[in-house]
């Protein structure tokens, strides 16, 4: 298993995959927003989406985990 954890605190804004969904290296996969920006949040694993933690609206911490890849 693999995951994909967020990179700074912030809010999910948007998750760009859905379960069974293949990933790639350097994909987009979350949009988090942190300080009024909006921040990519790219895979840096290939995979297949095996779990999304990440819901729209939650506030995450640094190295949350998003994703979980298999």
């Amino acid at each position: 298993m693999k995951t994909i954890e967020a990179t700074m605190a912030g809010m999910v804004l948007n998750v760009l995959v859905e379960g069974n969904e293949e990933v790639q290296v350097g994909q987009v996969v979350v949009m988090l927003e942190s300080m009024k920006m909006e921040i990519p949040i790219e895979s840096a694993v290939s995979g297949t989406v095996k779990e999304i933690k990440a819901v729209i609206g939650d506030f995450v911490n640094e190295g949350d985990a998003l994703l979980i890849l298999e």
